[in-house]
């Protein structure tokens, strides 16, 4: 594959370097051009003297939107701090000069890495398995990428509830690159109960226990030649957790009343919603099991800071259940509603919400407020104003034309407001009178006296 990238040199950085460079990057196969704002894009190579305020705002346009890639080429007489601002700026990486060949075999490591994301990023196991429109949500689920397929190292995935941990874990078991390798295990902390914890995670022996009658197999020996999933690992009591740092160290374990050692090697994947290093802090979590599991953290990001892909996720949740015919459309009121509404279980939530869509989807395949339930519509304020309708005059004018004086009109419609609050109320006056912005004794009195006058 013919790889081309651009080139630039900063701040009067030398030509014999930047020439010197294009002769080693062809010999690497890559072909160079010179920089163009209006036409360069993809991967983009600065050389550099030092950082300046100028060179960062360049390198932020240059990568804005996540387009092209920039790596800079510094001189070893560039600070570190300045490498650091340009990676902030939005640099893919820094490297710093010695020669020209081994910085074009660096560079061509670099682009080969980035072009395999992509291909991967593209492939249906990632674009239909997690729905990511969002810039913060693709590079947080490039680096899981990258890290589940280049990688063999723990992950520990950090996010609120609904935020999608689970299927996080299932991409990475997807993603492994191991030969033959058998299933994935899931395994939720929080609903282990104590007396069995050691059962669930090691197994028993036939008879270990009172209602052990079968020999069966624990979490450790399912997920031999897989993925380990513990979701909710920050519910694990101490005891349980130096059981678990154990077996990551050691990678062996025992059953439940059995004498033998048995070996296991499986990937671990963890999840919490909790903060594990305030646990740390706090005494409830082991310090050292937690730099054990978390040999890369990823933290997905909630629905609220990711708003891109709320519509299509809607889309993906209609497509998934509608398999036999065409998924309903939206109408954009409902796109609105959808945009616009708190989603405190995050994606959980929002596919909850979708899925009461669609069996009250019209005919004609399209969701309309009137498919949204009651009891998720949003609480509009009524106008208080709107009983004074045509509704209301038709009343007013038929006693006039009867003859009725404005005091008995008056007087009428104050007993008949009176008499159907109080029937809501059951009786109650007290609730009645708040409701209708009089006292107690007010609308005792106004009671009597309709009575009296009756």
């Amino acid at each position: 594959m013919e790889i081309h990238c651009w080139i630039h040199s900063w701040d009067g950085s030398s030509d014999a370097n930047r020439n010197a460079l294009i002769e080693a990057l062809a010999q690497q196969g890559v072909k160079v051009a010179p920089f163009d704002a209006k036409t360069s894009s993809l991967t983009g190579i600065l050389l550099f003297a030092k950082t300046t305020p100028d060179l960062q705002s360049f390198v932020q346009i240059a990568s804005q939107a996540g387009k092209i890639r920039v790596i800079g080429i510094g001189d070893l007489k560039t600070s570190t701090s300045g490498h650091w601002k340009l990676l902030q700026s939005g640099a893919s990486d820094i490297l710093t000069w010695s020669d020209a060949e081994r910085a074009a075999r660096q560079i061509k490591a670099r682009i080969d890495r980035w072009f395999a994301l992509d291909e991967l990023m593209d492939q249906p196991m990632v674009s239909e398995l997690v729905i990511a429109k969002s810039p913060t949500l693709r590079a947080t689920l490039r680096d899981l990428v990258e890290v589940a397929r280049f990688s063999e190292g723990n992950i520990l995935l950090l996010g609120e509830s609904g935020t999608g941990k689970e299927v996080a874990a299932r991409l990475v078991h997807l993603l492994d690159p191991r030969a033959n390798k058998r299933d994935l295990v899931v395994l939720d902390c929080a609903s282990i109960v104590p007396e069995l914890s050691g059962s669930e995670f090691f197994g028993h022996e036939r008879g270990a226990f009172t209602g052990a009658l079968t020999d069966r197999q624990g979490a450790f020996s399912l997920a031999n030649g897989g993925t380990l999933f513990l979701d909710e690992v920050g519910e694990l009591p101490l005891p349980l957790q130096a059981q678990l740092l154990r077996v990551i160290q050691e990678r062996t374990f025992k059953r439940v009343g059995g004498n033998t050692w048995a070996k296991t090697a499986f990937r671990l994947v963890c999840a919490t919603n909790r903060d594990l290093l305030d646990l740390v802090h706090r005494g409830a979590f082991r310090a050292d099991l937690y730099y054990r599991i978390a040999g890369y953290v990823c933290r997905l990001p909630p629905l609220r800071e990711r708003p891109e892909d709320i519509i299509p996720l809607a889309e993906h949740f209609l497509r998934l259940a509608s398999p036999n015919r065409l998924p309903p459309t939206l109408d954009e009121s409902v796109r609105d509603f959808l945009m616009q509404r708190d989603y405190p279980g995050n994606v959980r939530d929002l596919q909850q919400v979708v899925s009461q869509f669609v069996h009250r989807a019209s005919a004609d395949g399209s969701v309309t407020v009137g498919c949204v339930p009651a009891a998720q519509r949003p609480v509009v304020e009524l106008d208080k104003s709107g009983w004074l309708d045509s509704c209301f005059e038709q009343p007013i004018h038929r006693a006039v034309l009867l003859g009725a004086a404005l005091k008995e009109i008056s007087r009428a419609a104050e007993d008949a407001a009176i008499r159907f609050v109080t029937n809501e109320e059951d009786g109650n006056l007290q609730r009645a009178a708040r409701r209708l912005g009089v006292t107690d004794r007010a609308l005792q009195l106004r009671r009597a006296n309709g009575r009296h006058s009756d």
